[in-house]
């Protein structure tokens, strides 16, 4: 039988980028525009005026989204791990879940996207110490509502989609996917 490879999961380079490209040419295309002259409601600078201060905000959210596009491209190192130890979470908690830890894995869509969800013993979640939100947008982890020791795995900005990992997942552990 030939070995199992390990499945190493980055961010896409392309998406990240392109996320920043377009965050850039947000911010340009309105100071542009409101630079122009031609804007009736081009906003005066002050503090005073709620349009400066609502396109202020929006501009630093759209750097956040520059900042975020860049420093993921430009990361280069796994984000999840699937290998014959279990499976490797990054995305700044470097956390390993062992096999027999996992009780399940399957895949659930939300819209058009799946997602990769995955059932862990609740000793082993707990001592993973993940710090899932739900208020966090841009979180490629997720806590799954209703179900206290299980996370989700969101495949956005990643360069490999979530029915690659669950294959890699099948490949190691075939009795832990549930449909």
């Amino acid at each position: 039988m030939a070995a199992r490879q390990a499945l190493q999961v980055r961010y896409g380079t392309l998406h990240n980028l392109g996320m920043a490209a377009v965050s850039l040419l947000m911010i340009g295309s309105a100071v542009a525009h409101f630079t122009s002259g031609e804007s009736a409601n081009a906003p005066t600078l002050s503090l005073r005026d709620p349009r400066f201060v609502m396109f202020s905000l929006l501009a630093l959210i759209m750097v956040y989204y520059i900042y975020l596009g860049l420093s993921r491209a430009l990361d280069r190192t796994p984000q999840v791990v699937i290998d014959h130890e279990g499976i490797a979470l990054g995305f700044g908690r470097n956390a390993r879940i062992a096999w027999s830890d996992i009780e399940w894995v399957r895949i659930r869509r939300l819209a058009m996207r799946a997602q990769l969800q995955i059932g862990v013993e609740p000793h082993a979640f707990l001592a993973a110490d993940l710090r899932l939100s739900q208020f966090n947008v841009d979180d490629s982890l997720r806590p799954i509502r209703g179900v206290p020791a299980a996370v989700v795995v969101r495949d956005n900005g990643l360069e490999t989609t979530a029915m690659t990992m669950l294959d890699a997942i099948k490949a190691f552990r075939p009795n832990l996917v549930r449909s």
